[in-house]
């Protein structure tokens, strides 16, 4: 009895390394999945919060494109987000002027932590547009 168990054991030798390194691959992919997707998600979120902030501060009498788009970069600097691309219309701002919109694009896979696998040469790209308030 004891025989057989023995030659049962030897037969086994490096079944938990196997099993680990198939378990182990798929627990690293998963989480650097979460990772990318949950990046994703934030950035999203961030660039629809920028676009509002933005288009607050341009709607009150006085403003300027500029200034929208300080605020704009401000909120998307909070994530780490440094290139993105901000577009304010119209470029000058007037009392005639009904509504001012702006527009931001971010290349996904130059603001990811690592590489991209899921949103590789994708763009996030978002626009807001906001009724300006009229001096009376």
């Amino acid at each position: 009895m004891t025989r057989r168990l023995k030659l049962r054991s030897r037969n086994r030798r490096g079944v938990a390394a196997v099993e680990f390194a198939v378990t182990a691959g798929l627990a690293f992919f998963f989480f650097f999945a979460a990772l990318e997707f949950s990046r994703v998600a934030m950035m999203r979120h961030t660039v629809d919060n920028a676009l509002y902030e933005g288009a607050r501060a341009g709607i009150v009498p006085g403003a300027t494109s500029e200034e929208v788009a300080a605020v704009s970069r401000r909120m998307l600097s909070t994530i780490g987000v440094n290139n993105a691309t901000i577009d304010v219309t119209p470029a000058v701002f007037n009392v005639n002027t009904p509504d001012v919109n702006v527009r931001i694009r971010i290349e996904l896979d130059r603001n990811l932590y690592g590489p991209a696998f899921f949103f590789r040469g994708l763009n996030l790209d978002r626009s807001y547009t906001m009724r300006r308030e009229v001096p009376q």
